[in-house]
């Protein structure tokens, strides 16, 4: 089954199920069911609220529509006549949606002697036709997801062609909630983001999480100088000018924070690319200095709605690995060669191995000509292909300002997350008036890339904890090793072993507590903690440890000095 097969699967499915919570409840009000990834969900407004319970009822419901095995029917008519049908039933939503529908024909559909709802379809021919389904959750949904407007319910499904494929997708389910990042962040002790003194969607990391953090920023700076970048540090706040100028203002307004300062309007920096331009203008460039490369950790703020912020992955304030490339026309394609190299090679470290690739093109809203986003889409695709890796064309969904490359990241349950991309870009530099003294001192305009390669490191981190079920591997651990010594006598020795350990940059934690050993031990797997050093008085002797590794069970006794052959030698390694 192709891709739109299934589209067309789920999609009726999501009917099927707004059918069967009207046979449930009657005068229940229809909003929208589209399919998604993986499923369905539909909107609903109902006077009492679903609970976790109803769900099972609404299944038995949707089995039994589908053993009738009733058609789905498409209906062609006019407007006139759709308001009246959706008025007499009092869809009041539905009603809202004929106003949004250009022209004056419209598409119904019914199934069975009552169900009728707007959609242009279209839809398998039967209710029978739907094989594999399990509704998996609950959540509210404002209208159009205008916050202003009615709070809805949303029911989400999910659905496949073959019942095997729909418990493969339901043991992934179970197995993601128990790597949720936002469980394990917190009890693996990196972060929150749930004070309310502080405000939604703000990261607090604790010492754990700012380690983790520091590890992956340390590997990005020494990357990033050895491939050319070189690294700047731009200002937090910035005049409102700036971004008019950019274009931001004018169409990414709603998710900026501004504020006034002496008279002034400025902006709380929602991207760093203005401030990297400032740089690039500070002087008269050469030709002979491009490709110039400039690298930023930098902070962004970005006023996301309540509703769709979710642990890491959608938060207000984070860091992006942001980087502009200024280069020569001719550059171009050798720069975005380079980026994907270098992306391909950080996913691999970070333990990566799967990558989807998609190319996004011009948007209905884009400032630019057209013969610029046609060279520029040329360059990005000219360069995926001498690489000849396979990609997706993204229809519509390119940045204002110019196209784009996302590469999406697999992660163990084989879900997809968005971290790297590359946007090319003529606009900015004419709208910014960059230019380069050329080889005959005549001044021509620069190409602009824009580019991540882990993207936002906060939606990074989640991703790598999720992928990892928490368990790091040992460079990436913010504690590698606890030593366990059995009791008070065996502390000196615990102690001299770890700051041998820490001065050979092992990053070590001794838990001396009186507790049990079997506690201890317990605890550490818990925080999962690479390695357990347990130190007797036959270890404290014979100048050994005995170690356990996660995952591994007991490795029996070591001398101090393999133990840390073998820590370095994993550490090493990276993945």
């Amino acid at each position: 089954m192709d891709n739109m097969d299934i589209e067309v699967l789920r999609h009726s499915c999501s009917h099927i199920m707004a059918y069967a919570v009207q046979e449930l409840w009657p005068g229940t009000k229809l909003g929208i069911g589209p399919a998604i990834e993986d499923g369905f969900y539909y909107d609903f407004d109902r006077k009492e609220p679903f609970v976790e319970e109803d769900l099972a009822r609404i299944e038995e419901k949707m089995r039994e529509i589908i053993s009738r095995d009733e058609p789905f029917i498409a209906v062609k008519m006019n407007k006139d006549e759709a308001r009246r049908l959706f008025s007499g039933l009092q869809e009041d939503y539905k009603l809202e949606l004929l106003k949004e529908i250009p022209g004056d024909e419209v598409t119904v559909y019914r199934t069975g002697e009552k169900f009728v709802d707007l959609c242009r379809g279209p839809h398998v021919p039967s209710s029978g036709s739907i094989k594999a389904f399990k509704l998996v959750s609950l959540a509210g949904a404002y209208w159009h997801g205008i916050e202003t407007n009615p709070m809805l319910q949303r029911i989400y499904g999910v659905c496949f062609e073959q019942e095997s494929r729909l418990q493969e997708h339901l043991r992934n389910i179970e197995e993601a909630k128990k790597r949720d990042h936002r469980k394990l962040g917190p009890q693996l002790g990196l972060f929150d983001i749930y004070h309310e003194e502080a405000g939604a969607g703000l990261v607090f990391y604790h010492p754990k999480g700012a380690v983790l953090r520091s590890i992956i920023e340390d590997y990005e700076k020494k990357e990033h100088l050895r491939r050319g970048y070189q690294m700047v540090i731009t200002p937090h706040i910035m005049q409102a000018g700036l971004w008019k100028t950019s274009g931001h203002y004018d169409y990414y307004k709603e998710n900026m924070y501004s504020f006034p300062i002496e008279g002034k309007e400025y902006v709380l920096k929602p991207m760093n690319c203005p401030g990297h331009i400032l740089i690039y203008k500070s002087r008269i460039r050469s030709y002979r200095e491009l490709p110039l490369r400039l690298f930023e950790l930098g902070t962004v703020y970005r006023h996301e709605k309540a509703g769709v912020m979710h642990g890491l992955l959608r938060v207000r304030g984070f860091t992006q690995d942001d980087a502009h490339i200024f280069c020569l026309p001719e550059q171009l394609k050798s720069e975005i060669q380079g980026i994907i190299d270098f992306v391909f090679d950080t996913m691999k470290v970070f333990g990566f191995g799967s990558l989807g690739i998609e190319l996004s093109t011009r948007p209905e809203k884009y400032i630019g000509s057209e013969k610029d986003w046609e060279t520029a889409t040329s360059a990005l695709e000219g360069a995926l292909k001498e690489r000849g890796v396979a990609y997706d064309i993204n229809h519509g969904d390119g940045a204002f300002y110019g196209p784009k490359i996302d590469i999406k990241l697999k992660d163990a349950l084989k879900r997809t997350w968005q971290c790297a991309t590359i946007q090319c870009d003529f606009t900015l530099p004419q709208r910014f008036g960059l230019v380069y003294a050329d080889a005959d001192g005549s001044q021509k305009q620069p190409v602009m890339l824009h580019r991540v390669v882990l993207g936002s490191l906060e939606r990074f981190t989640g991703a790598l904890i999720e992928h990892y079920g928490g368990g790091l591997p040992l460079w990436l651990s913010p504690v590698q090793v606890i030593l366990v010594p059995l009791k008070e006598e065996q502390a000196v020795y615990a102690a001299e072993t770890a700051r041998i350990l820490e001065t050979a940059g092992i990053r070590v934690k001794v838990d001396g507590r009186n507790e049990t050993l079997n506690k201890r031990i317990r605890e550490a797997e818990l925080e999962k903690v690479p390695y357990v050093a347990v130190i007797g008085g036959r270890e404290t002797e014979n100048k050994t440890v005995s170690l356990r590794k996660r995952g591994a069970g007991d490795l029996g006794a070591l001398s101090r000095d393999k133990f840390l052959e073998l820590l370095e030698q994993e550490a090493g390694e990276r993945k």
